[in-house]
């Protein structure tokens, strides 16, 4: 099943090929592929095809299973193009596998419950009510010198508190501020490690498309070329994606760095 994982497709494509290859077979041994042999040639020579070109990008190599669904991933992909391979690939992920799952959001994150008393407020409240019962009774609590000064002087504390509260939160909004675009700025580096990975594997898939057409003719010759050609459209469209996603780079380091 790791043939479905496209960081996988995208890394080690011939291990991909072999292992869809087994699930073929085994599933028309198991008389469970509608169309017997032909229909599995078909989806070999779709999952070979979709390899060679769709699997060759960044989307695949940072694919991330708990940020999006693997089965609309694929679906995207082989919905429309592939659709003999994504009837298959359908029945694949629907098989069991014990508690997993091929899909996130299965799983119930623990509520966390929010209460509107704020612990300062709950801890002064506690220490009323435990002074009150220490003394029996409200009408007998002594009304010291101290007590009756706290009180007056009640007003100009709260006012403080409030004023500390509000620079609290403006500095914890600062801080905020700034590590998410920290976080962009490491976002964009590691888009940047992506898509220069990709075109460089780019470059070399269609260089050894264009190495294989010299040796063939026809037919076979065209189809290599026309692989070729393909991919290194979209080495040079990555390329220019690089070159945008660098600049960004060097503004946000900038605009961090003052």
């Amino acid at each position: 099943m790791a043939c479905l994982d496209p960081s996988v497709m995208y890394r080690d494509p011939d291990r991909c090929k072999r292992q869809i290859k087994c699930l073929v077979q085994r599933f028309l041994q198991d008389k469970q592929l509608t169309g017997g042999v032909s229909a599995g040639d078909v989806i070999l020579q779709q999952f070979d095809a979709f390899l060679s070109l769709e699997s060759r990008s960044e989307e695949f190599l940072s694919f991330q299973p708990m940020q999006k669904r693997l089965d609309i991933f694929l679906c995207d992909f082989l919905g429309k193009t592939y659709p003999e391979l994504w009837a298959f690939c359908q029945k694949l992920l629907i098989l069991s596998h014990g508690q997993a799952s091929v899909e996130r959001g299965f799983s119930v994150n623990k509520e966390v419950e929010a209460c509107n008393m704020q612990q300062d407020t709950f801890v002064a409240q506690r220490l009323v009510c435990d002074y009150v019962t220490l003394h029996g009774g409200v009408t007998k609590v002594p009304l010291t010198r101290q007590l009756l000064n706290s009180v007056s002087s009640a007003r100009s504390r709260y006012r403080i508190h409030l004023d500390q509260e509000r620079r609290k939160k403006e500095s914890e909004a600062q801080g905020r501020k700034r590590k998410a675009e920290e976080d962009h700025l490491e976002e964009l580096k590691r888009r940047k490690k992506s898509i220069l990975e990709v075109s460089e594997g780019l470059a070399r898939d269609a260089d050894r498309f264009a190495e294989e057409a010299e040796g063939k003719a026809g037919s076979k010759m065209a189809m290599l070329i026309s692989k070729s050609n393909l991919l290194r459209r979209g080495f040079k469209e990555k390329l220019a994606e690089l070159e945008i996603i660098e600049k960004e780079i060097v503004a946000k380091g900038a605009e961090l760095r003052t």
